[in-house]
């Protein structure tokens, strides 16, 4: 048991012994003063040092500033020779329940706390560097782009970087969300801050200690917690007019009916009561912690808000405009479709990717992978790739070209041209035309679900903007069921889309923009709520945004919609109940209707029940479930 618990055991101990002198044994004044004070004392020694050291920096008019002016002021009543009854028991249960309600404070920040730091301990404090042969291990910070580390099972991996040998799995937990462990191997990215499964793994770093992904996302979770939402500003605001405004009330009520009408402690009494019930702890407290829990709610999903005021924004979109290409797609390519005039599939396939393999570029490399082997570059004699067309090969003495219709209308070749989604890669074998591959984008598989979860969520209108073509546009948008979809844009373009959108939103409307891309900064820094795609997404896109979704999972986005939702309302209800209740006390109080008791509840335990409220912003059960985010297999033929 710890301190506080054996303080208020203690207190709480001494203080049922001071009420049964006082309402059962009738016990004299000094002997329930000798019971009440060391109560007093022990519960509440805390809370009078904060109200002194306060006064001494010139912060006065706070919590336990009130606290101990009420209650040092009750003591201070009973003890004069014309009050009517002590009120030793009132002020001990006042600074009792008082601190009851920091504890529920506390514990709920505690909660919050562990799960954001459970995100926090996502960096490794050493790496296994491999040099010349030998394996040093060494701090992270000392390792260079380039050089390779070994990761062992269960170690944390401690560095970005690319896979070099080894077959393992991946846990993803502490920076996506995800409970599915990802395969790995040969060639594949690693992040930082991930976990190491199965077996021992080689990876390239491919960026410095202070540019990784752990550091980043321990960045911008140190950052969202020092952001207030303009509804917490308020709060605060607030407070500061409020307290001195119920201070003089207090003085007021105290001060002119006693002149007035006589009576004094009856009047000091009641304004002791007045100062009591309102104290705006309910509001200080569970307005920040709200917006604090819905912060950590979000970390353990994998989304990191970067503060309280970003986190209030989502709830009132209206629109959302999506970048295509990595947000709404994969951003790489596979085979969709092959046609071919007069050889087999296969072989169309298989000569296409002799000639591609000499190229890097990503339909290269997907129709290469589509034909599922490697290819010694002894097969091809010569090789040009032509920028904007395509590939001109010598291959196994037949020359032999792959690309676009220009490449097709530079070689001279009829060729056949079929409209479909996609891009069309077009095969010409010494000057012959043998057919056409289809080379795709791959849409994301929860892609449509995001888009009908955020209709569902009062999201009036989506916007996809792309620089593909109106054919390709079409086809992804119309399977997702995006309301417009606008195409052939240049980088500059986009942010002029998204300028005229924003024009036509509706009054305290926002709209969000999700992109993951370098081109996409400026509409993710001009949106309302920017969105950024933080898995593959650039280091521009993430530092532009306001949130980031650790997993490029754009099922993520309702989620984030409907917890802004949930934190709002919770918000507006602690607001409303906190101050409909206290002003209720109040009145009722000038009239002398209620007494030190019914203050209590006015001030604690309407406290107690606004942060139990809020802790509910950490319940994620009743949000949407996103899809886990699933990498679609390369096709191949």
């Amino acid at each position: 048991m710890n301190t506080f618990a054996l303080r208020m055991a203690a207190g709480g101990a001494l203080f049922a012994v001071g009420m049964a002198m006082h309402y059962v044994l009738g016990s004299g004044e000094l002997a329930q003063l000798a019971v009440f004070l060391p109560a007093y004392l022990i519960v509440g020694y805390d809370v009078l040092l904060k109200a002194f050291c306060n006064i001494g920096h010139g912060q006065v008019l706070d919590e336990n500033f009130l606290m101990t002016v009420a209650t040092v002021g009750a003591f201070l009543v009973s003890a004069v020779p014309e009050a009517e009854d002590v009120m030793f028991p009132e002020a001990v249960a006042v600074m009792l329940f008082f601190q009851v309600g920091e504890w529920f404070e506390r514990r709920a920040v505690g909660r919050t706390r562990e799960s954001i730091s459970d995100l926090m301990d996502i960096q490794s404090e050493t790496a296994h560097v491999i040099r010349d042969g030998r394996t040093e291990t060494v701090d992270p910070e000392e390792v260079s782009v380039g050089e390779t580390i070994a990761v062992m099972p269960g170690e944390r991996i401690p560095l970005d970087g690319r896979i070099v040998d080894g077959l393992s799995a991946v846990d993803t937990r502490a920076l996506t969300g995800e409970s599915l462990p990802r395969d790995v191997g040969p060639g594949d990215e690693v992040v930082s801050g991930t976990v190491n499964l199965s077996s021992r793994i080689v990876v390239e770093v491919t960026r410095e200690y202070e540019d990784s992904t752990a550091s980043r996302v321990l960045e911008l979770v140190e950052e969202s917690l020092s952001r207030k939402a303009p509804t917490e500003r308020f709060i605060t605001r607030f407070a500061r007019v409020y307290t001195p405004a119920v201070v003089l009330a207090a003085i007021v009520i105290a001060v002119v009916p006693s002149i007035a009408l006589g009576d004094w402690t009856l009047w000091v009494y009641r304004a002791l009561t007045f100062l009591v019930v309102s104290c705006p702890c309910a509001l200080v407290i569970s307005v920040p912690l709200s917006y604090f829990c819905g912060i950590g709610a979000a970390s353990r999903l994998g989304i990191l808000v970067k503060g309280g005021n970003f986190l209030e924004s989502p709830a009132k979109t209206v629109t959302v405009v999506f970048e295509k290409t990595g947000t709404l797609t994969e951003g790489r390519f596979e085979v969709s479709r092959v046609h071919s005039e007069t050889m087999a599939e296969t072989e169309l396939i298989r000569t296409a990717a002799e000639a591609e393999s000499v190229s890097n570029h990503p339909i290269s490399r997907s129709i290469v992978d589509a034909a599922g082997e490697s290819f010694d570059s002894c097969c091809v004699e010569s090789a040009e790739e032509i920028p904007g067309k395509g590939v001109r090969a010598v291959v196994r003495g037949r020359t032999v070209h792959v690309g676009n219709h220009r490449l097709m209308g530079d070689a001279g070749v009829e060729y056949c041209h079929e409209e479909v989604a996609g891009t069309n890669v077009h095969v010409a074998i010494d000057g012959t035309y043998m057919g056409h591959i289809v080379v795709s984008d791959i849409v994301k598989s929860d892609a449509a679900e995001a888009v009908s979860a955020l209709k569902a969520l009062g999201v009036r209108r989506t916007v996809m903007l792309s620089g593909d073509s109106a054919r390709i546009c079409t086809d992804v948008g119309t399977r997702l069921g995006i309301d417009e979809i606008r195409y052939e844009l240049l980088p500059s373009d986009k942010t002029a889309e998204l300028e005229r959108i924003m024009a036509d939103r509706p009054e305290g409307r926002t709209v969000a923009y999700v992109g993951d891309g370098i081109n996409d900064a400026p509409s993710l820094a001009r949106a309302d709520v920017g969105i950024a795609m933080g898995g593959l997404g650039s280091d521009a896109a993430i530092e532009a945004a306001d949130i980031v979704i650790m997993d490029d999972a754009p099922s993520k986005i309702p989620v984030c919609v409907s917890l802004s939702k949930r934190v709002n309302r919770i918000v507006l209800e602690n607001i409303v109940f906190a101050l409909a209740v206290k002003f209720a006390i109040l009145a009722l109080t000038l009239f002398g209707y209620t007494d030190m008791w019914a203050a209590v509840f006015g001030d604690v335990g309407v406290t107690v029940i606004a942060v139990l409220n809020a802790m509910r912003c950490m319940d994620t059960s009743r949000l949407p479930r996103p899809t886990p985010s699933v990498k679609t297999a390369d096709a191949s033929c």
